[in-house]
Order: C-alpha cells, then sequence, then structure tokens
C-alpha cells in the first residue's frame, strides 16, 4: 500500500530563514574573513568585521532548517523518492556553480587562486577530498555533510524505521555526538554521524515531528537535549575561528546566537500563516543554494577587481546584489525545468531497474 501523507503547505517563512542564513555566511567572507588570515581580498572591512564573523553561524541556522525540510520531505515517501527528490535538489545547481567557479578561477583566478582539470573532475563527484583533491570552493564541505544526512535519512526510510522508531533513532544520534565530540573526538566518527552538526540536523527533525504529530513529553526532551548538545558543539568552530584568525568568539555571544536560531526556525513554523507563499518568496528560497555556491571565490576576485574602480564598499555591496541576481537566473532558468526533467528521467530509469530485479527474485524464488 502506498504512502498516502496528509497536504502539507508550503511554508514561505522558511524560504525567508534561508535567504538569511546564505546572506549571513556571504556577509561573513566578504566583510571579515576575505581579508583576515587567507588575505582573499586586497582590503578590509574593518567598521563592520566585528559583528560579520558571526556570519559563519548562518551555516549552522542551515542545518537546522535542513533537518526540518528533510523531515518534511521524507514524511510518508518511499526511500526512491526521497532519494531521487534529493538529488535532483542539490546536483543540478552544483554541477552548474562549480562550473563557472571553475571557469571563473581558470581565467581569473591567478595569483589567489589555482585549479585544474582532474580537481574539476574529482569535484563532479561531490566528494573530491575522497578524491584526494580539494573543494572546487571552500563552501563544499557543508554540502558534504548534507549528502551524509540524506544518506542516513535514505537508510532509515529503506529499512521502515523512519516512521516507526524517528524519536529513538534521534537519541542514539544525540548519544553518538555527544559521546564523540566529548570523549572520543575521532573524525571518522565526526564525518560519519556528523557529530559536530548533527545536534542542529536533529533540532530540525523534532521541531518538524513535534509540527507534523503534536507535542509529546520524549520529543520536547529530546529537542531540549539536541539544543544543549548544538551550544557544546559550538565551541568546535569557535576553536577553529581562534586557529584560523586568532579571535576567541565569546561562549556567551554564542550560546545567545543559538537561542535566536532555535528561535528563528520555531518562529518560522509558528508564523507560517503570516506569510502568503508567492512567486517572490519561491525565488528568494530558490536562489539561496546557488548564491551559497558561486559567492566566495567568484566574489573575492571580482570584489578585488572592482575595488580599485568604484571602491572597496561599492564593490562588495554591488558584488552582493550581482550574486543575487545571478543566482536567481540560474533558479529560474535552469536549475527549475532540468529538475523537472531529470526527476521524471531517474524516476523511469530506477522503476525500470527495480522492476527487473523484482522480476529476477521472483523468477529465482519459484525454481
Amino acid at each position: 500500500m502506498e504512502p498516502n501523507p496528509a497536504r502539507q503547505d508550503y511554508i514561505a517563512t522558511l524560504d525567508l530563514l534561508r535567504l538569511a542564513a546564505a546572506l549571513s555566511v556571504v556577509v561573513f567572507h566578504y566583510f571579515f574573513r576575505g581579508a583576515a588570515a587567507e588575505g582573499a581580498l586586497a582590503q578590509g572591512y574593518p567598521a563592520v568585521a566585528p559583528f560579520a564573523l558571526y556570519g559563519y553561524l548562518g551555516v549552522n541556522l542551515f542545518f537546522l532548517i535542513s533537518g526540518f525540510v528533510i523531515a518534511w520531505s521524507a514524511e510518508g515517501r518511499f526511500w526512491q523518492q526521497f532519494a531521487i527528490a534529493r538529488f535532483v535538489r542539490l546536483y543540478p545547481g552544483y554541477l552548474l556553480c562549480m562550473t563557472i567557479t571553475f571557469v571563473t578561477v581558470m581565467a581569473f583566478g591567478a595569483p589567489l587562486f589555482s585549479t585544474s582539470f582532474t580537481e574539476y573532475v574529482a569535484n563532479l563527484s561531490m566528494f573530491a577530498p575522497a578524491l584526494r583533491q580539494p573543494f572546487m570552493d571552500g563552501v563544499y564541505w557543508s554540502i558534504l555533510l548534507e549528502l551524509v544526512f540524506y544518506g542516513w535519512v535514505t537508510l532509515a526510510l529503506l529499512s521502515g524505521v523512519f516512521q516507526k522508531w524517528k524519536l529513538g533513532l534521534i537519541f542514539a544520534w544525540l548519544a553518538i555526538s555527544a559521546t564523540n565530540e566529548f570523549f572520543i573526538d575521532s573524525r571518522a566518527i565526526r564525518l560519519l554521524f556528523i557529530t559536530e552538526f548533527g545536534a542542529f540536523f536533529a533540532a530540525g527533525v523534532l521541531v518538524h515531528h513535534i509540527h507534523a504529530h503534536g507535542r509529546s513529553l520524549p520529543a520536547l526532551l529530546l529537542l531540549g537535549a539536541a539544543f544543549v548538545l548544538s551550544c557544546s558543539t559550538l565551541s568546535v568552530t569557535q576553536q577553529w575561528m581562534l586557529r584560523e584568525y586568532g579571535i576567541a568568539v565569546s561562549q556567551p555571544h554564542l550560546v545567545v546566537a543559538n537561542i535566536f536560531m532555535h528561535c528563528l526556525l520555531i518562529g518560522a513554523i509558528l508564523l507560517r500563516s503570516h506569510v502568503m507563499p508567492s512567486r517572490l518568496t519561491l525565488a528568494l528560497g530558490g536562489l539561496t543554494y546557488p548564491l551559497y555556491l558561486l559567492h566566495q571565490k567568484i566574489g573575492y576576485i571580482a570584489i578585488n577587481a572592482a575595488a580599485p574602480l568604484v571602491g572597496k564598499w561599492f564593490a562588495a555591496l554591488g558584488c552582493i546584489v550581482l550574486m543575487v541576481l545571478l543566482s536567481w537566473a540560474i533558479w529560474r532558468y535552469f536549475e527549475r525545468p532540468t529538475q523537472r526533467w531529470a526527476k521524471a528521467w531517474i524516476g523511469r530509469v530506477l522503476e525500470g531497474i527495480l522492476t527487473r530485479f523484482r522480476g529476477t527474485a521472483g523468477a529465482q524464488a519459484t525454481e
């Protein structure tokens, strides 16, 4: 019997939240990181850098949102439907944006950036480090973690435990995350179970569970545990900031920011009826993925080229506007039509493979 989930309305406030998260990362890169340790930008922005440095937390907000959206997407679906939907959501846009970055860096990146065709081919897999090549752009590391998360959800759907044992799975995930981050400190476990950021994904899943199925004591307790753990694991990126830039981000400030991020997600759900879905909100949410993928290296190259001509502030702000427009064009004219075509084609191919597999298995069973 096929799943028949209840109709779930499009939540426009989540698209606005996605845009806020993407722009905060852009602000972090352009107004803080670019002129910090790497020296990617020739000129810095010391007036706003102390505020812009918190923009890296936009990635944590992305993971919170992702937990909610992926749980929503998986609700009542077969694993094939979920896997296809996630693949066509990520890969076409990734392929185009990665290619644009490759061409731009090859043409204009020297001496600041360099790349190679070998690096490009490795990045086609989305798992470039596994092939001993760097990511085409540094922001791709978070996409890798998203893929790991999608893989675990796909396995949970395939095994049939996603709906039946969701809260139990979340409990086990939080326990593994806490054990690794506080005691074991294994890089392999950190990657395999996303233990550094697992609490953010888990909190998003739990917010969706409460939204879809109502409040329960186990779900609320797990949400509280996920929040506490996320406050603790923020110290991992805090130490990264200290190593890379020599800046000790205040732990109390991080906790306040974490409270704010969780409240933003919950508020977006509670206020969903106050922001009507529209073409504008759909576009604003749609452009966030290409904006995230495109903005860093290309932005640095563009700002460095434009700053001597128009000034560093106009160069940075103008680059943000241009990146938003380019990202919208990619979403509107490439991602949307490609996703529709890819979903239909992959669905037909996968169904054909599964049909032949079932037929073969049935024939062997009757022998």
